[in-house]
């Protein structure tokens, strides 16, 4: 970013990615404004309820950037129709009552970063997916697709960028299911361990978020490790890490039968995602491989 202090709102900043966005905006000189749906707790938060398109525009005049990272979820099992409908909804509505905010507003900030997922790109195996790639098919991209749709209405002069996130590697977030076991020592190849899983640190997520806050890209980025790594990388690294063994298969129709549409959609689709306008736009990573993405983890652990 420039030199200058900017003012940020952030919808979703308890998050992971916004709790890591936060820390390095604040400690970069810039004021953060957080989005909260219960009671603020200081004078940075500020109470919105996106379900019902309620939000203070006097804020969106405030800010200079916009980032949503609100929503639902994925992790959270089963997907019951009725949960499917809440993730879907807490994505569109969220970006729904910003965009609204904006267009309510006396000015509007210079640029919205709207969430987004390499979810919209389905199951791609022998495909190098970049941001021109076409999108696939399934729940998720579905619910991509109508996301960035609705972040793409915002207000003429708003530069609009839709963060298509892949896996990142934190403490939390995708990877919270297999910590816990990992640790116990039930460390696991899950599926093939063939599939391509779009990685990327939690350091270079939110420093690629604070990238393109003055980068002149619009639409959407992958936001993904330069170096593609199979899912058998990275659990296997994850493994040698925390010193524990690494013995087991988890079959695919174990995971299809377990977690059902959710398996077959979070673990099992094969995504050679590609940072191309990241690194075009040049963006150094700090964490090029997803060993180095994991062993930082794991010092942090």
């Amino acid at each position: 970013m420039t030199d200058a202090p900017r003012t940020v709102l952030i919808a979703g900043a308890s998050g992971l990615i916004g709790t890591e966005l936060t820390s390095q905006l604040r400690a970069a000189g810039h004021a953060v404004l957080s989005l909260v749906r219960g009671e603020p707790r200081d004078d940075t938060q500020f109470t919105w309820v996106p379900s019902a398109g309620i939000v203070d525009r006097t804020l969106l005049e405030r800010a200079d950037v916009v980032v949503n990272l609100a929503g639902a979820s994925l992790g959270r099992l089963p997907w019951t129709p009725g949960y499917k409908k809440q993730i879907v909804a807490s994505r569109v509505d969220s970006t729904r009552t910003l965009v609204a905010g904006m267009r309510a507003a006396s000015t509007t900030p210079a640029a919205f970063l709207s969430g987004s997922a390499v979810g919209i790109y389905g199951d791609r195996p022998g495909e190098r997916l970049t941001e021109d790639s076409r999108r696939g098919s399934g729940f998720l991209s579905d619910v991509v697709a109508a996301w960035e749709d609705a972040a793409h209405t915002a207000p003429e002069g708003v530069r609009v960028v839709t963060l298509r996130t892949g896996l990142v590697v934190g403490p939390g977030g995708a990877l919270a299911p297999l910590l816990p076991l990992t640790k116990l020592g039930l460390g696991s190849r899950l599926g093939t361990g063939d599939q391509y899983w779009p990685w990327i640190s939690l350091h270079d997520e939110a420093a690629a978020i604070v990238h393109l806050m003055d980068s002149a890209i619009q639409g959407p980025v992958n936001l993904a490790g330069p170096t593609p790594a199979s899912s058998d990388a990275l659990t296997r690294r994850l493994a040698h890490d925390l010193s524990k063994p690494y013995a087991f298969t988890v079959p695919e129709f174990v995971i299809s039968a377990a977690m059902q549409e959710a398996g077959r959609e979070l673990l099992l689709p094969s995504q050679q995602v590609v940072p191309q306008k990241l690194l075009a736009d040049g963006f150094v990573f700090r964490h090029r491989t997803v060993d180095e993405a994991v062993d930082a983890l794991a010092a942090g652990l």
